[in-house]
């Protein structure tokens, strides 16, 4: 199968329902400008996660990799009215990018931004009862990935969604002895989330500009 449809069958979903405003198009020239990874969620699956959450009518979300931004813009107007949405970013300079694109977006009150270890921020959250939250959002480095989960677990509440991105890796994770560590700490991941019993889950496979990949969704039941 040619694989170049999944592109155009993307572009023509986009040019019906995703018509990024200047703020966004803006975010994705900034990523590139700024030489940041161009790994970035995809025009579509934007709002997709958009909808996702605000489903949720979300007043708080969490987000793990900020990256460019350009996830944290789609995340942030899904939330209600005097929402907040907290991103957590490793890299100082992927920050700065994304608090420019924030300002850019006219969000610069509603998103905050905290540049840290994701694994030492995410508790000093808990202890500073900033949750919980409505919403969380996975899209980081991928071998601490199980850990990612198991911390935001914490800050849920029954009824917090949690979506993590990149989970298919062109379906790598059929792979009994890769060696790839985002490959195996996908795979960690996976098996931790189906034996948690505190939450509803699957994943769903997605094809695309971003080839074959995939995102896992649960919605937390009880707090373990």
């Amino acid at each position: 199968m040619d694989t170049n449809i999944f592109g155009a069958v993307d572009q023509f979903i986009n040019n019906l329902f995703v018509k990024e405003d200047d703020a966004l198009q803006q975010t994705k020239q900034a990523i590139i400008d700024g030489d940041l990874p161009l790994i970035s969620i995809s025009e579509n699956q934007g709002k997709f996660l958009h909808i996702l959450a605000k489903l949720n009518n979300p007043q708080k979300i969490l987000e793990i990799g900020t990256l460019g931004g350009y996830s944290t813009i789609w995340l942030a107007r899904a939330l209600q009215e005097g929402g907040q949405l907290i991103s957590l970013e490793l890299d100082q300079h992927h920050a700065d990018v994304a608090l420019a694109n924030i300002s850019n977006a006219g969000l610069s009150n509603t998103v905050k931004i905290r540049v840290g270890n994701a694994l030492e921020e995410l508790p000093k959250l808990k202890k500073e009862g900033a949750g919980p939250f409505d919403v969380i959002f996975i899209d980081a480095d991928k071998e601490p990935y199980a850990e990612y989960f198991e911390l935001s677990l914490q800050l849920s509440r029954p009824g917090t969604l949690i979506i993590a991105d990149n989970v298919v890796r062109e379906g790598k994770i059929l792979e009994e002895n890769s060696t790839d560590t985002n490959v195996t700490g996908v795979k960690r991941f996976i098996t931790l989330l189906a034996a948690t019993k505190q939450v509803t889950a699957t994943i769903i496979q997605t094809v695309g500009s971003k080839y074959h990949d995939g995102m896992a969704l649960a919605i937390v039941n009880e707090i373990p």
